[in-house]
């Protein structure tokens, strides 16, 4: 199911949804988020098309999300990669005390679906989607941040183009930077993250590795967050099972680089997003060429069995 199902240029919202949003004018809903509800909008004045992520506040707990907003905001202002969703404005109403009422953050609209939704059946596809993603991920690095809350639900896949767009950059931090609380979701969440030490680089590459995980072995990876029952519980990396353990037809290389993402010791990971683009590139041409040599193998094949029936 796409992002994205209608085709008129201005349908009615849902029954019961909002008509205007901040003077857009609501399409369609498309979502709904931690916290949010997300629409298609439209512009007022240049009728150009819009995600619009909304917030009500309606207790003190839900100005967490209108933070996440603001912090949406500051970091996908700033990026500048085909392959990261970018934020547009945000707008917020507040009382005369200044307390917010409700909040919306404009955003790029990209029709897409996400990997949970529907992961590709063909393995150079989903190989392809990872490098679109670790080159995303590369360029928030160098802009200074960490995603922090990478997972298939966060990576939209456009399935006739085969771009890839990660969202949601509602969790991301500086490099460097300590949470007060345990922030991620709980399959994805590197041990440091859950331990709240300072987020790096290397918690974008244990997120990248355990979304890969699900991805090519359709279950989610144990954490640390998962298997928590007190102080002293840990995991070791050995016991947990491999994608290729779990699906044979995993290439070893590939099963390898996402164990090694996925190491307890942020030191044992590979060093950034350049490096997985470079493994993950050379993984993806060898299935490529292995692709051709079955395709030729089975050309010959074919050609030998007619030149028999000929004969």
């Amino acid at each position: 199911m796409s992002l994205l199902s209608f085709t008129s240029s201005s349908p009615a919202p849902s029954a019961g949804g909002p008509k205007r949003l901040f003077d857009y004018e609501v399409l369609q809903s498309i979502g709904q988020g931690a916290g949010s509800a997300i629409y298609c909008v439209s512009h007022p004045v240049t009728k150009q098309l819009y995600a619009l992520k909304h917030v009500v506040r309606k207790t003190e707990k839900d100005e967490r999300f209108i933070d996440q907003l603001e912090a949406e905001f500051e970091v996908g202002s700033k990026v500048n990669s085909p392959h990261l969703r970018r934020s547009i404005d945000l707008k917020v109403n507040r009382t005369l005390l200044r307390r917010p009422i409700d909040a919306a953050l404009t955003l790029e609209l990209f029709d897409g679906v996400s990997l949970e939704q529907h992961t590709p059946r063909e393995l150079t596809d989903v190989v392809n989607a990872f490098i679109q993603t670790a080159q995303g991920l590369q360029s928030l690095h160098q802009l200074g941040y960490v995603h922090c809350d990478l997972k298939p639900n966060n990576i939209l896949r456009d399935h006739a183009t085969g771009k890839v767009k990660v969202i949601d950059l509602g969790q991301a931090a500086k490099i460097g930077a300590v949470k007060t609380r345990i922030q991620g979701t709980p399959d994805y969440m590197a041990p440091e993250q859950v331990k709240c030490l300072p987020v790096t680089v290397k918690t974008d590459v244990f997120n990248f590795g355990a979304t890969m995980y699900f991805c090519l072995a359709g279950k989610k990876l144990p954490t640390l967050f998962n298997i928590k029952k007190g102080e002293n519980s840990f995991l070791v990396d050995s016991k947990i099972e491999s994608p290729r353990d779990l699906n044979p037809s995993i290439p070893e290389p590939l099963s390898n680089l996402v164990m090694e993402c996925v190491r307890t010791n942020a030191a044992k990971r590979p060093e950034d997003m350049a490096e997985l683009t470079r493994r993950l590139e050379i993984i993806e041409h060898t299935l490529h060429r292995d692709a051709r040599k079955q395709a030729q193998a089975a050309d010959t094949m074919a050609s030998s069995r007619r030149a028999v029936h000929v004969a």
